[in-house]
Protein backbone atom coordinates (compact mmCIF):
# COMPACT_ATOMS: atom_id res chain seq x y z
CA UNK A 1 0.00 0.00 0.00
CA UNK A 2 1.52 3.85 -1.10
CA UNK A 3 1.38 5.59 2.26
CA UNK A 4 -0.28 9.20 1.16
CA UNK A 5 2.67 12.13 0.39
CA UNK A 6 0.26 15.13 0.40
CA UNK A 7 -2.88 16.13 2.56
CA UNK A 8 -5.41 17.90 1.16
CA UNK A 9 -7.21 20.06 3.38
CA UNK A 10 -10.93 20.96 2.07
CA UNK A 11 -12.67 23.63 3.47
CA UNK A 12 -16.12 23.50 2.56
CA UNK A 13 -19.84 24.09 3.62
CA UNK A 14 -22.84 20.97 2.92
CA UNK A 15 -25.07 23.91 1.93
CA UNK A 16 -22.34 25.71 -0.57
CA UNK A 17 -23.23 25.77 -4.11
CA UNK A 18 -20.00 25.62 -5.07
CA UNK A 19 -18.37 23.20 -2.79
CA UNK A 20 -21.64 20.77 -4.70
CA UNK A 21 -19.51 22.27 -8.01
CA UNK A 22 -16.47 20.86 -6.78
CA UNK A 23 -17.78 17.79 -5.53
CA UNK A 24 -15.89 15.53 -8.26
CA UNK A 25 -12.65 17.10 -7.96
CA UNK A 26 -12.77 16.25 -3.95
CA UNK A 27 -13.99 12.62 -5.14
CA UNK A 28 -11.09 12.09 -7.85
CA UNK A 29 -8.12 13.29 -5.02
CA UNK A 30 -9.78 11.08 -2.59
CA UNK A 31 -9.11 8.09 -4.85
CA UNK A 32 -5.47 8.97 -5.23
CA UNK A 33 -3.21 6.43 -2.88
CA UNK A 34 -0.90 9.22 -2.68
CA UNK A 35 -3.63 12.05 -1.16
CA UNK A 36 -5.31 11.75 2.41
CA UNK A 37 -8.21 13.91 2.34
CA UNK A 38 -8.94 15.98 5.93
CA UNK A 39 -12.55 17.89 6.38
CA UNK A 40 -12.41 21.39 7.76
CA UNK A 41 -16.14 22.23 7.95
CA UNK A 42 -16.85 26.20 8.24
CA UNK A 43 -20.06 26.94 9.48
CA UNK A 44 -21.18 29.22 6.67
CA UNK A 45 -24.46 29.13 7.42
CA UNK A 46 -24.88 28.44 10.92
CA UNK A 47 -25.96 30.23 13.94
CA UNK A 48 -27.67 33.81 13.28
CA UNK A 49 -26.52 32.82 9.87
CA UNK A 50 -28.85 30.54 9.38
CA UNK A 51 -32.09 31.35 6.67
CA UNK A 52 -35.28 30.21 5.90
CA UNK A 53 -36.25 29.81 2.44
CA UNK A 54 -37.22 33.13 0.91
CA UNK A 55 -38.02 34.30 -2.52
CA UNK A 56 -34.92 36.93 -2.02
CA UNK A 57 -32.44 33.73 -1.42
CA UNK A 58 -34.08 31.78 -4.12
CA UNK A 59 -33.25 34.41 -6.50
CA UNK A 60 -30.03 34.89 -4.85
CA UNK A 61 -28.60 31.01 -5.18
CA UNK A 62 -30.64 30.15 -8.46
CA UNK A 63 -28.34 31.87 -10.67
CA UNK A 64 -25.53 29.83 -8.82
CA UNK A 65 -26.89 26.60 -9.41
CA UNK A 66 -27.19 27.25 -13.12
CA UNK A 67 -23.50 28.41 -13.48
CA UNK A 68 -22.58 25.51 -11.76
CA UNK A 69 -24.75 22.95 -13.33
CA UNK A 70 -23.35 24.47 -16.81
CA UNK A 71 -19.50 24.53 -16.21
CA UNK A 72 -19.85 21.33 -14.24
CA UNK A 73 -22.39 18.68 -15.07
CA UNK A 74 -23.48 18.24 -11.11
CA UNK A 75 -27.43 17.61 -11.15
CA UNK A 76 -30.06 19.95 -9.56
CA UNK A 77 -33.44 18.51 -9.53
CA UNK A 78 -37.10 19.87 -9.97
CA UNK A 79 -37.72 18.78 -6.11
CA UNK A 80 -34.66 21.39 -5.42
CA UNK A 81 -35.87 24.51 -7.66
CA UNK A 82 -39.45 23.71 -7.47
CA UNK A 83 -39.49 22.49 -3.70
CA UNK A 84 -37.34 23.16 -1.44
CA UNK A 85 -36.59 26.83 -2.86
CA UNK A 86 -40.69 27.61 -2.91
CA UNK A 87 -40.99 25.81 0.56
CA UNK A 88 -40.84 28.92 3.00
CA UNK A 89 -41.16 26.44 5.96
CA UNK A 90 -37.61 24.62 5.17
CA UNK A 91 -34.35 25.97 6.87
CA UNK A 92 -30.96 26.00 5.50
CA UNK A 93 -28.53 25.49 8.62
CA UNK A 94 -25.28 24.11 8.15
CA UNK A 95 -24.60 22.91 11.54
CA UNK A 96 -27.06 19.77 11.44
CA UNK A 97 -25.50 18.15 8.43
CA UNK A 98 -21.72 19.48 9.28
CA UNK A 99 -22.59 17.05 13.00
CA UNK A 100 -23.73 14.10 10.56
CA UNK A 101 -20.40 14.40 8.18
CA UNK A 102 -18.42 14.88 11.42
CA UNK A 103 -19.94 11.85 13.40
CA UNK A 104 -19.95 9.64 10.27
CA UNK A 105 -16.05 10.30 10.18
CA UNK A 106 -15.51 9.53 13.81
CA UNK A 107 -17.87 6.50 13.82
CA UNK A 108 -16.24 4.88 10.58
CA UNK A 109 -14.23 7.54 8.25
CA UNK A 110 -16.83 7.89 6.22
CA UNK A 111 -17.03 11.86 6.62
CA UNK A 112 -16.50 12.53 2.45
CA UNK A 113 -19.45 9.32 2.25
CA UNK A 114 -22.07 11.40 4.52
CA UNK A 115 -20.97 14.84 2.43
CA UNK A 116 -21.72 13.40 -0.79
CA UNK A 117 -24.73 11.69 -0.04
CA UNK A 118 -26.49 15.12 1.53
CA UNK A 119 -25.04 17.52 -1.09
CA UNK A 120 -27.16 15.26 -3.65
CA UNK A 121 -29.85 14.89 -1.16
CA UNK A 122 -29.98 18.87 -1.16
CA UNK A 123 -29.48 19.72 -5.04
CA UNK A 124 -30.83 16.55 -6.68
CA UNK A 125 -33.72 15.20 -4.09
CA UNK A 126 -34.84 18.76 -2.79
CA UNK A 127 -34.72 16.76 0.61
CA UNK A 128 -34.04 19.11 4.26
CA UNK A 129 -30.67 18.11 5.11
CA UNK A 130 -31.19 20.02 8.33
CA UNK A 131 -33.72 17.84 9.67
CA UNK A 132 -32.61 15.08 11.81
CA UNK A 133 -34.84 12.36 10.10
CA UNK A 134 -33.21 12.65 6.77
CA UNK A 135 -29.49 12.63 8.62
CA UNK A 136 -30.41 9.62 10.25
CA UNK A 137 -32.09 8.27 7.08
CA UNK A 138 -28.66 8.62 5.40
CA UNK A 139 -26.26 7.62 7.75
CA UNK A 140 -28.48 4.24 7.92
CA UNK A 141 -28.12 3.92 4.28
CA UNK A 142 -23.94 3.81 5.10
CA UNK A 143 -24.16 1.43 6.93
CA UNK A 144 -24.34 3.30 10.37
CA UNK A 145 -25.97 2.14 13.63
CA UNK A 146 -28.39 4.48 14.25
CA UNK A 147 -27.81 4.51 18.22
CA UNK A 148 -24.04 5.16 17.80
CA UNK A 149 -24.83 7.85 14.97
CA UNK A 150 -27.42 9.78 17.27
CA UNK A 151 -25.21 9.50 20.38
CA UNK A 152 -22.25 11.01 18.53
CA UNK A 153 -24.11 13.63 16.82
CA UNK A 154 -25.48 14.69 20.40
CA UNK A 155 -21.42 14.50 21.89
CA UNK A 156 -20.22 16.35 18.96
CA UNK A 157 -22.71 19.33 19.13
CA UNK A 158 -20.94 20.48 22.26
CA UNK A 159 -17.89 20.89 19.95
CA UNK A 160 -18.80 22.05 16.76
CA UNK A 161 -18.35 25.56 17.10
CA UNK A 162 -14.62 24.52 18.02
CA UNK A 163 -14.20 23.37 14.62
CA UNK A 164 -15.34 26.25 12.76
CA UNK A 165 -13.41 28.37 15.28
CA UNK A 166 -10.43 26.04 14.12
CA UNK A 167 -11.51 26.00 10.46
CA UNK A 168 -11.66 29.96 10.33
CA UNK A 169 -7.85 30.60 11.82
CA UNK A 170 -6.92 27.76 9.25
CA UNK A 171 -8.13 30.15 6.28
CA UNK A 172 -6.96 33.29 8.30
CA UNK A 173 -3.93 31.84 8.29
CA UNK A 174 -3.35 30.85 4.74
CA UNK A 175 -5.66 34.14 3.09
CA UNK A 176 -8.45 31.79 1.98
CA UNK A 177 -11.06 33.71 1.02
CA UNK A 178 -14.20 31.10 0.95
CA UNK A 179 -15.43 28.09 0.50
CA UNK A 180 -14.40 25.68 -0.95
CA UNK A 181 -11.24 26.31 -0.37
CA UNK A 182 -8.05 23.52 -0.97
CA UNK A 183 -4.90 23.50 1.15
CA UNK A 184 -1.86 21.42 -0.02
CA UNK A 185 0.06 19.70 2.41
CA UNK A 186 3.64 18.13 1.64
CA UNK A 187 6.00 17.38 4.67
CA UNK A 188 4.85 21.09 6.77
CA UNK A 189 4.59 23.21 3.09
CA UNK A 190 1.62 24.88 3.08
CA UNK A 191 0.29 25.71 -0.50
CA UNK A 192 -3.27 27.18 -1.56
CA UNK A 193 -4.89 25.50 -4.78
CA UNK A 194 -6.95 27.31 -7.16
CA UNK A 195 -9.53 24.78 -8.46
CA UNK A 196 -11.20 26.95 -10.81
CA UNK A 197 -9.88 25.83 -13.32
CA UNK A 198 -10.39 22.00 -12.76
CA UNK A 199 -14.40 22.80 -12.20
CA UNK A 200 -15.74 20.40 -14.42
CA UNK A 201 -12.68 18.33 -15.01
CA UNK A 202 -12.12 16.06 -11.89
CA UNK A 203 -9.34 13.68 -13.97
CA UNK A 204 -7.28 16.52 -14.85
CA UNK A 205 -7.50 17.83 -10.99
CA UNK A 206 -6.44 14.18 -10.22
CA UNK A 207 -3.63 14.09 -13.12
CA UNK A 208 -2.38 17.42 -11.93
CA UNK A 209 -2.34 16.42 -8.15
CA UNK A 210 -0.42 13.26 -8.78
CA UNK A 211 2.32 14.64 -10.97
CA UNK A 212 2.47 17.48 -7.99
CA UNK A 213 3.52 14.23 -5.38
CA UNK A 214 5.84 12.84 -7.79
CA UNK A 215 8.01 16.08 -7.26
CA UNK A 216 10.98 15.87 -4.60
CA UNK A 217 10.00 18.32 -1.57
CA UNK A 218 12.84 20.53 -2.73
CA UNK A 219 11.29 21.34 -6.16
CA UNK A 220 7.97 22.89 -4.45
CA UNK A 221 8.87 26.17 -2.99
CA UNK A 222 5.43 27.08 -0.72
CA UNK A 223 4.84 30.32 -2.73
CA UNK A 224 4.99 27.99 -6.00
CA UNK A 225 1.96 27.99 -8.36
CA UNK A 226 0.08 24.93 -8.80
CA UNK A 227 -0.31 22.67 -11.96
CA UNK A 228 -3.12 24.21 -14.69
CA UNK A 229 -4.43 23.05 -17.50
CA UNK A 230 -1.74 24.62 -19.49
CA UNK A 231 1.48 24.46 -17.26
CA UNK A 232 2.72 23.43 -14.23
Amino acid sequence: MVSPQLTLHYVFDPLCGWCYAAAPLIEAAAALPTVQLVLHPGGMMAGANRQSVSPALRDYVIPHDQRIAELTGQPFGAAYFDGLLCDSSAVFDSTPPTLAILAAEQLAGLGRAMLARLQSAHYAAGERIAEGTVLLQHATALGLDSVGFSAAMTELAGDVEAHYRATQQLMKQHGLRGFPSLLLEREGRFQVLDIGPFLGQPAAFAQALSAFAMLTPAAVAPSAAFCTPETC
